[in-house]
């Protein structure tokens, strides 16, 4: 069903202007977004995506994943079909991409009462707007999140980071903390694998940072195509003087998948290079994903180097961390652990 659309302006002859991303999408009368979920609908902007969630799971928070953001809990996650990027190896693009080839939106009728409803009944202590890109469908996690505050719960936002600064400000009040993917440090890569730029992007990661949420940033190291070390250095430097040290850094090993079948998986030297990268920029936590029993998904405290948090897949062991501080030698670790209520 259509749902008024936010985030948007009139044009002359019944065009509209899309205001919720980066790509600003001039819409004429009957036409879509790039998304595929935003319509012109006789001059006003409608969206398909405010009842209808495709994936709804109960995740350890640590899948997001996030690391330093209420470790050890669970997160009522949700998505809708749609997105406003088009990256060739993304991993849900049965959801992501569905709409573009002017297939029916679909998925379960929900509204952001039931949303909220299921969250608190699972013991879940934050809900997360992921899976596909939580941007396209705003209308949908703007009400869940105001509600979700309402009853103690935090939110979180995994996303492509593609947001306008009108998007942001938004939910400037809404979310506590955000995965973003920072994909490459080269504008070709975002331009022609991914179907975005990589400017706004950068400025979405600084404008979050003065909001206050909690931020970790995720990098999928695709053999080829992302992985040069130069390249990698310069985005470890970006995070660690733009957002500062404390951010950390998730590097992926990437699996072929959807239109990159042929790529090879990345080696572990790759990811252990670029780590080594982040390090000597000066970040303190930096994490491989995607490689089960790797030692450096775990959690060292920045000061002593002690283990304080041992993961094993989406698994945590408190090896020596008390409400964030380090029982070795006192180091408080960054981030958020404990739920305050809001």
């Amino acid at each position: 069903m259509l749902h008024p659309a936010r985030l948007w302006k009139e044009l002359k002859n019944g065009k509209v202007q899309c205001r919720l991303c980066n790509h600003f999408c001039i819409i004429e009368p009957d036409e879509h977004g790039i998304c595929g979920v935003r319509q012109n609908i006789d001059g006003s902007l409608m969206t398909k995506t405010y009842d209808l969630v495709a994936a709804i799971n109960i995740d350890p928070v640590e899948k997001k994943p996030l690391y330093h953001f209420l470790p050890g809990t669970t997160t009522f996650s949700l998505g809708t079909q749609g997105c406003n990027f088009g990256c060739e190896f993304c991993q849900n693009a049965s959801l992501s991409q569905h709409p573009k080839s002017g297939r029916e939106v679909t998925g379960q009728k929900v509204t952001p009462e039931t949303l909220v409803e299921l969250a608190i009944s699972h013991k879940c202590k934050s809900i997360s707007y992921t899976y596909s890109e939580p941007t396209i469908f705003f209308e949908l996690m703007q009400d869940t999140a105001k509600l979700a505050h309402d009853h103690g719960l935090k939110n979180i936002m995994v996303s492509n980071g593609f947001q306008s600064p009108e998007c942001l400000e938004e939910l400037a009040p809404l979310i506590d903390a955000a995965n973003i993917d920072l994909k490459s440090f080269n504008n070709t890569f975002y331009k022609e694998i991914c179907k975005g730029k990589l400017n706004p992007v950068l400025e979405t990661l600084k404008h979050i940072k003065k909001l206050g949420w909690w931020l970790e940033v995720t990098t999928l190291l695709i053999p080829g195509k992302n992985d040069e070390i130069s390249e990698l250095k310069q985005l470890a430097n970006f995070i660690a003087t733009e957002l500062g040290e404390e951010v950390p850094w998730h590097l992926s090993r990437f699996h072929p998948d959807y239109m990159m079948q042929d790529c090879p998986v990345t080696p572990m030297t790759s990811l252990t290079l670029a780590r080594q990268a982040g390090n000597d920029a000066g970040l303190k936590y930096v994490y491989i994903g995607n490689v089960p029993g790797n030692e450096f998904s775990s959690t060292f405290c920045p000061s002593c180097n002690k283990e304080i948090i041992r993961r094993l897949g989406f698994s945590m062991e408190n090896m020596g961390v008390d409400h964030g501080m380090c029982k070795y030698c006192g180091c408080h670790a960054n981030g958020v652990f404990e739920n305050k209520s809001n």
